[in-house]
């Protein structure tokens, strides 16, 4: 979508954004979906800077049926708007994982190869401690301090997150948690989403067929 700021003489127009999609579930988390939760603090490893469950497949347990079918929903919205892809292509969940970011602690900053798009969902989350930061990766010729952040000079932003929270975003783009303030754990279920069928064009020889 064009965007535009305008004056009387000059108008400033933002190319090729970056997709970011924001959703909330609107309900709260069950026991269930929680007991399931605190099972996997059992089987965990140490990431860069904070925890991870060893289980990397955790949205295809049945007692993450709810949230899944959240999800879906929230991929099938992002392929529909942003995506919008000619031919039918299947988008689907590769893998996903639990990250308990204890106070303290971290995430560094990472992207997701292997993947078409990426997403959090937030199993426990401060709205007030909470962020998720993303990062636009390019070599920068000539660095000029600003006094006013805005869309085109903004190295980075942030989303605040909470409770029930969906984010989705290309897997390409950086993204971290700085160091974890507040009293909770933070819980996230990340994943990762990929595609099969007809991808790309037989006449600009991008054609890919997956299945």
């Amino acid at each position: 979508m064009e965007q535009f700021v305008s004056s009387e003489k000059f108008n400033i127009q933002g190319l090729f954004p970056t997709p970011v999609v924001r959703s909330d579930r609107g309900i709260e988390i069950t026991k269930e979906e929680k007991e399931f939760v605190e099972y996997h603090t059992q089987y965990t490893y140490n990431n860069m800077g904070n925890i991870t469950s060893l289980n990397r497949y955790i949205l295809e347990d049945d007692k993450m049926k709810s949230i899944k079918s959240f999800i879906d929903e929230g991929i099938n919205y992002y392929v529909k708007n942003i995506i919008c892809p000619t031919y039918s292509i299947q988008f689907y969940i590769t893998q996903s994982w639990l990250n308990y970011t204890k106070p303290g602690q971290f995430h560094h900053k990472h992207e997701h190869p292997n993947s078409i798009i990426s997403g959090v969902f937030y199993i426990d989350a401060d709205l007030e401690n909470d962020k998720i930061f993303f990062y636009k990766e390019y070599y920068k010729q000539i660095s000029i301090p600003t006094n006013n952040h805005n869309t085109w000079n903004s190295p980075s932003w942030f989303i605040p997150v909470k409770t029930g929270n969906l984010v989705l975003f290309p897997s390409s783009l950086s993204h971290m948690v700085e160091t974890k303030h507040g009293e909770n754990t933070r819980c996230s279920l990340a994943f990762n989403v990929f595609a099969k069928g007809y991808l790309g064009e037989e006449e600009a020889m991008t054609a890919l067929h997956l299945k």
